[in-house]
């Protein structure tokens, strides 16, 4: 990873919320022993399709909100390995309510408030599941405000996701800097107009899509060195 140069002239802060502050994997982790030697396996399979799910019911405009998206995508990874367990299945839809934040991600967060930027959640995630995980997180007192695609009924990387954080921020979108681990999520702010710092946290390789990172970090603890405000 070659050297970032400084992301100049920023006022507010916009954070992925799943893979980026929270860790999608540590549903599963929590019950990694009911799953056993498969769990890695479902946990991946359920990712995958979650995400599969959001760009399929864009395109058909067929929109369900991110709970039920990621119930279909569980019932599908456990179609796939044979698993049939209503008590776990419930208890993996409850722990993604309780996901683990990434260990740099609070003092990131207090860090970047501290010197006065304005932060907020920009997530596929419904409010009520944003809500839970920001105060399981305990990062409650940082967050300005959660912005979720149901106010649009569209997921990312429609522009008209994007769009909200600059409305309801009231700020440029040049002004926004925006951290997503999603490779893909990172070219959609880009090319939408936001500045976008891609937290490459498993050394993936860049997508192949409009829109490329203003910097590539490996954590968010990574991000303060590299902003400056408007």
């Amino acid at each position: 990873m070659s050297a970032n140069r400084t992301i100049d002239g920023i006022k507010a802060c916009v954070f992925d919320a799943y893979g980026t502050l929270f860790d999608v994997h540590s549903a599963v982790g929590k019950h990694r022993h009911r799953l056993g030697d498969s769990a890695d396996q479902v946990s991946v399979l359920w990712r995958t399709k979650q995400l599969e799910y959001t760009w399929l019911r864009s395109l058909m405009g067929r929109h369900k909100d991110f709970w039920q998206v990621t119930e279909d995508a569980l019932d599908f990874a456990f179609d796939m390995h044979g698993i049939s367990d209503p008590d776990l299945h419930k208890d993996l839809m409850a722990a993604y309510l309780d996901l683990d934040c990434y260990a740099e991600v609070p003092e990131t967060l207090a860090t970047l408030k501290d010197r006065g930027f304005r932060l907020a959640i920009l997530s596929n995630g419904t409010p009520a599941m944003l809500a839970a995980a920001v105060k399981n997180a305990g990062i409650e007192a940082l967050i300005e405000k959660n912005f979720s695609v149901e106010d649009v009924g569209i997921f990312k990387p429609d522009f008209r996701v994007y769009q909200m954080a600059v409305d309801g921020l009231h700020v440029r979108p040049e002004e926004i800097v925006f951290q997503s681990s999603n490779a893909w999520d990172a070219s959609g702010a880009s090319a939408f107009g936001f500045k976008v710092a891609w937290v490459n946290r498993f050394d993936q390789s860049r997508e192949r899509l409009p829109g490329q990172p203003d910097a590539e970090i490996q954590t968010l603890a990574d991000l303060p060195t590299l902003l400056t405000s408007a």
